[in-house]
């Protein structure tokens, strides 16, 4: 028996669907920037400040009412601390699986471990081996809470006053208000787990007891 052929797909209509799923992404790009604003606690007056992007623009972006380009996007991404690519593709949803883009900044690499939509944001970090000593630092300072666990190698953590050597199995926190950053201590790359509270929060661990606690001998029942 013939078998119906289907006509080919012609080249306007790919062109048709990926302009349609193009328009798909950048529509959603508003109410992602709107609610990443808010849960972030930060006005528009405040974001206009940080990114030098006019108030009126990005209410605009945020209603749908501006189509958004790569120049706007850019200082949004770096002011709410996100990849680029977390503004215009979100996870699917109910899909509860992290898949890490690793991205390079000041020659460290980081893997997200979260998707960084509010909250407490997890990272992998690579620090590569110096290529000489170091001279003269640039420590940061910016609001948040952070704590870190190194994985393997050694860190060297300046942080205000304290200049200290971390290294596999050891941990840290601090409130990043403190002047403060990192470096390889060793001849290998470093490893470290990081976790970055970008309004504060402070990281939480719990631990269940050893051994549940005794009842005392003839309490009442």
């Amino acid at each position: 028996m013939a078998t119906e052929e289907r006509p080919p797909r012609r080249q306007g209509d790919r062109r048709q669907q990926d302009d349609e799923e193009l328009a798909d992404v950048l529509t959603a790009v508003g109410p992602r920037l709107r609610a990443l604003r808010l849960q972030r606690g930060s006005t528009l007056a405040q974001l206009a400040e940080a990114t030098g992007i006019s108030l009126s623009t990005l209410s605009r972006l945020e209603s749908g009412q501006r189509r958004p380009t790569l120049e706007l996007l850019l200082p949004l991404a770096r002011a709410h601390r996100v990849a680029l690519d977390e503004l215009v593709g979100a996870p699917e949803t109910g899909d509860p699986r992290i898949r890490p883009r690793p991205f390079v900044r000041h020659g460290c690499t980081y893997v997200p471990l979260s998707r960084n939509f509010g909250g407490v944001h997890a990272f992998k970090q690579i620090l590569p081996p110096l290529d000489g000593p170091l001279v003269d630092p640039e420590l940061q300072v910016h609001e948040g809470y952070e704590w870190l666990y190194v994985l393997s190698g050694q860190v060297r953590l300046l942080l205000g006053e304290h200049d200290l050597v971390l290294g596999a199995g050891e941990a840290a926190e601090f409130d990043t208000r403190t002047p403060h950053a990192f470096f390889n201590a060793g001849p290998q790359p470093a490893e470290f787990l990081s976790l970055f509270g970008p309004q504060g929060e402070r990281i939480h661990v719990r631990a269940r007891p050893a051994t549940p606690p005794k009842q005392e001998s003839g309490a009442q029942r």
